[in-house]
């Protein structure tokens, strides 16, 4: 399962990317907005660090005009695909955008169908909204492992993106649960690197290596 990290905040980007686990970026408004930049200036930049796959939302609720924002943003960068909204026009659209050869990112999906739908339309990945839909009392995860299964039924090539993940636990779930992507935000990823037992080794070895560290 491939690592992405769903931010827009370039100095996070930098330092994951340094870990060298880093494989794509999920970015939208939201988190664009948060950092107080102009969506292009933020994409060029975060173009600039990670060569891997940079998903970019179009704001359109038409299909003409979905269809012009994802060329925009198609042309920052080779490496950016476009957030489509799980909608008839965005279907719509993401069938018009992938005969151009520009790669979408169906995103606020929320079962199976829509999720066939989807790639049916040539979607290059589907975004399932796990924790979305915790909230409301289904499995979000769920629909995570059904979509996969059905996807490797029929040889389908769009890949699955486990997208609103909140916890740590969720990451282990989606890959589980067969997911191609995990979108993971900045804390979530922090988190997973920490265990109770890793620090209290890396103290008793310091401790240890303190008492022969001189003979």
């Amino acid at each position: 399962m491939k690592i992405f990290l769903d931010t827009a905040n370039v100095d996070q980007i930098r330092e994951i990317n340094d870990w060298g686990i880093l494989q794509g970026v999920t970015t939208n408004p939201s988190l664009v907005s948060k950092e107080g930049r102009c969506m292009r200036d933020c994409l060029e930049e975060i173009a600039t660090i990670l060569r891997g796959p940079i998903s970019a939302e179009a704001m359109s609720m038409d299909t003409e005009g979905m269809v012009r924002e994802a060329r925009e943003l198609a042309g920052i960068a080779e490496n950016i695909n476009v957030k489509i909204p799980m909608t008839a026009q965005g279907l719509a659209a993401v069938s018009r955008l992938s005969k151009e050869g520009i790669k979408t990112n169906v995103t606020l999906v929320f079962s199976t169908n829509q999720a066939l739908l989807a790639a049916a339309a040539g979607a290059t990945f589907v975004s399932p909204f796990v924790g979305r839909l915790d909230d409301i009392g289904n499995s979000g995860m769920a629909v995570v492992e059904e979509t996969v299964d059905v996807f490797d039924t029929y040889s389908i090539k769009t890949q699955v993106i486990a997208a609103s993940l909140r916890h740590p636990m969720h990451v282990t779930e989606a890959a589980r649960a067969g997911a191609h992507i995990a979108t993971i935000p900045y804390d979530v990823i922090v988190k997973m690197i920490r265990h109770p037992l890793t620090d209290l080794g890396i103290q008793r070895f310091l401790e240890d290596y303190e008492k022969i560290k001189d003979l």
